[in-house]
């Protein structure tokens, strides 16, 4: 069958023969006798569209036929109108495409080598040998847009494998038998590749690194392109100026403003952490001293609202901290509850996470831990109270 795509990969529209439909599961894949839904392959998925105003749900290709999946049975079989998500293909095309003008950038700047891509719906990731820096990935993108600006021609070719060899091309070609798809632009870059491009490096419009990461071995490059990469820019210009509204300045004061209140927060945090650390001291001696004792033991119960875990567990370090200590604590949010049980190493003979299991069922919960330390999570707060009243009777059997 003849594949458009390859002809021309810009082609939105085309009108084709209907030469098969099988229904499988109570789905109709269609055969046509030419076709521009690319099927997927070389990293990028496939077309998406309408044939003969019918959803094409997925399009895969067997033995050399491109079947494409519609819900419903086509009304006719000749000139038939189809019509391909335009919006889905530019921006597989872009990013496929842009990853290649990346690799190629840190292969001819750095001599690194691309081990991994991913086309995903929001962003796309590439996974570079090595580990660089910021001013790296800088130099990168704007090499990349420098390639873009130049307006480089795609060449697509058709060739065997000697003439693969004459090229130098550094994809591993011993398992192919047949002709070889090889995508080249400029002198820049040469490969292997069945996936559908851009014909020019100018239709990209822009490459955008949103961010980097070392994952395993390698640095992995989220990036956008054309349409999307521009749309991005855009949203991002106008949360800028509103922030620059907001502060009453321009870009450059805006960061050093923002920059300015980040110091101030984090001090007031650091100021937050010594009050809270000589408010929580306070807090443990008097509920010690106002402990319940059951055998000797300080039995402390202490229902919070307004506070979080993290205040709580250290509460809970600092009363175990001395011998002969129970904490047990509850965090109520709206209809939830939070749950934290720990005891002083000394008590051997007490158990927090067998306590927790067996109380815990009455707030219609569950959680677990270790000897010393259990906490876990429930919906009733009616019952808490109880919960309360029966890890105590609990605590005096033993």
């Amino acid at each position: 069958m003849e594949k458009l795509f390859y002809d021309d990969s810009y082609i939105k529209n085309f009108t084709a023969e209907i030469e098969e439909v099988k229904e499988v599961d109570n789905k109709y894949h269609v055969l046509l006798n030419k076709t521009a839904f690319f099927p997927g392959g070389g990293g990028q998925y496939c077309d998406l569209g309408t044939i003969d105003n019918i959803v094409v749900a997925d399009v895969y290709e067997e033995n050399d036929k491109i079947y494409h999946i519609l819900d419903k049975k086509p009304n006719r079989i000749h000139k038939v109108k189809c019509e391909i998500d335009w919006d889905r293909r530019e921006y597989g095309m872009q990013h496929h495409f842009g990853q290649h003008v990346i690799s190629a950038c840190f292969n001819n700047k750095y001599n690194a080598k691309t081990v991994g891509f991913h086309l995903g719906k929001e962003f796309s990731t590439a996974d570079i040998e090595g580990f660089f820096k910021e001013d790296d990935i800088i130099k990168i993108e704007n090499m990349c847009n420098e390639i873009i600006r130049e307006n480089i021609p795609v060449e697509i070719l058709n060739i065997n494998k000697n003439e693969a060899k004459k090229l130098k091309i550094k994809d591993d070609l011993s398992k192919l038998s047949k002709d070889i798809r090889v995508v080249k632009f400029g002198d820049l870059d040469i490969n292997l590749c069945c996936g559908v491009h851009m014909k020019n490096t100018l239709d990209l419009r822009v490459i955008k690194i949103k961010k980097f990461e070392k994952y395993k071995k390698a640095t992995r490059i989220e990036f956008l392109c054309g349409t999307k990469a521009i749309n991005e820019m855009l949203k991002r210009d106008n949360y800028l100026n509103k922030i620059c509204k907001l502060l009453s300045s321009n870009e450059e004061d805006a960061y050093r403003g923002i920059e300015n209140l980040n110091n101030k927060l984090n001090e007031i945090n650091k100021e937050n952490k010594k009050l809270e650390e000589i408010v929580s001291n306070y807090e443990v001696k008097e509920m010690i001293e106002e402990a319940e004792k059951i055998n000797n033991m300080n039995i402390i119960i202490k229902t919070y609202e307004n506070k979080n875990m993290n205040y709580i567990n250290k509460i809970a370090n600092k009363i175990t901290e001395r011998d002969d200590n129970i904490g047990l604590f509850a965090l109520i949010n709206k209809d939830k509850i939070n749950l934290l049980f720990a005891c002083s190493k000394n008590l051997e003979k007490i158990d927090m996470n067998l306590l927790l299991k067996d109380s815990i069922k009455l707030v219609d919960g569950n959680g677990g831990g270790s000897k010393a330390l259990a906490q876990g999570g429930g919906k009733n707060n009616n019952n808490l109270a109880s919960l309360f009243d029966y890890v105590k009777i609990k605590i005096k059997s033993i």
